[in-house]
């Protein structure tokens, strides 16, 4: 059976894939009248690839870094972001966002939809969200995971309406940053650049208007592997290169499979490759030795996924068309 992730997946040419971006980060910034390139740093592989490749691409001068804690934000996200920072040797801002997400509301929202699901939950008690249904065959659900200060945890199924309400609340975080990137992207003259890779891109893992707002997306083709083996390639620190994906929206330690994907990052690119090219679940379940009724399930997960956020991908609608498609070839 056919190593997908080894000998597919991951057989690509780096240096090319570097160029290429490189070249087309340029392309962009001169169609578009940009000096350089703002990013926010979250500690994780995606914006410190993505960093690199816009250091790459217009050197260190021209790449401001933004780092945005919250009052949730692990202190690892920020050392890391500051790490990633100063390994590029770019200018970089501390901005906690904090105070801001409080005086909107978002904290409140979200305890009020907690204290829903789970009566005796008090402001400041760890939690974060896991789904719950899909590998097993049955309708995607979540449940909210509380912990209380004698480490204890709780954890309770939420309704419909505590599930958006905390969503809601949560996307808060992203959409602020984003606000914070475009007002230094204004200042700047810079263009904004985002950071999903082909997972998260695919399977629309971001907020509309918030982390999936950007002027240019260089690695959104791109699949978490690759991301990963492009950090070592263009020689990240070693504890970059094996960090574990996280969401860092929620107090307590959360990766993102047990908040959104059907697998680990690694399996995920092999399913989500699969999916692309036509492979059967069958072909699926050798791929990733499981058997064919998890494949099936893992496939419908996938297919749910780009039904349901296909509108985050849409760019706003008119009634009429007004303008004809301007969108810049980034090839030359």
């Amino acid at each position: 059976m056919t190593d997908v992730l080894n000998d597919i997946i991951l057989a690509f040419d780096k240096d090319a894939a570097i160029d290429k971006i490189a070249t087309s980060l340029r392309n962009f910034a001169r169609k578009a009248r940009k000096r350089g390139v703002v990013v926010a740093l979250s500690g994780g592989i995606d914006s410190s690839v993505t960093s690199a490749l816009c250091v790459r691409a217009f050197g260190k001068a021209k790449v401001f870094g933004l780092l945005l804690p919250e009052h949730d934000s692990s202190s690892e996200s920020l050392r890391l972001g500051r790490m990633v920072a100063e390994h590029h040797g770019i200018e970089y801002q501390v901005q906690p966002i904090g105070a801001t997400l409080e005086a909107i509301g978002c904290y409140q929202w979200r305890d009020d939809a907690i204290r829903m699901a789970v009566p005796g939950y008090q402001s400041g008690w760890r939690h974060k969200l896991v789904i719950s249904g899909n590998q097993q065959g049955m309708v995607n659900h979540f449940k909210i995971v509380v912990e209380k200060p004698d480490g204890t945890q709780t954890q309770e199924t939420l309704g419909l309406r505590e599930y958006l309400q905390i969503v809601a609340a949560t996307n808060y975080k992203q959409r602020i940053r984003k606000t914070v990137e475009y007002f230094h992207g204004d200042r700047l003259n810079y263009a904004v650049v985002g950071t999903p890779n082909r997972l998260e891109y695919d399977q629309g893992f971001f907020v509309k208007n918030g982390d999936g707002s950007a002027d240019v997306k260089p690695i959104a083709h791109l699949y978490k592997t690759q991301v990963y083996a492009l950090a070592r390639h263009m020689g990240l620190p070693e504890e970059l290169c094996n960090t574990i994906p996280t969401t860092d929206t929620f107090s307590l330690s959360q990766g993102q499979d047990e908040f959104y994907f059907a697998l680990p990052y690694r399996q995920m690119d092999v399913a989500i490759w699969s999916f692309v090219n036509g492979k059967s679940a069958a072909d699926l379940a050798g791929y990733l030795k499981i058997d064919v009724a998890r494949a099936e399930f893992i496939y419908q997960d996938i297919r749910a996924k780009r039904s349901t956020t296909a509108p985050l991908h849409w760019k706003p609608l008119t009634i009429e068309a007004v303008l004809a498609d301007s969108t810049p070839d980034l090839s030359s």
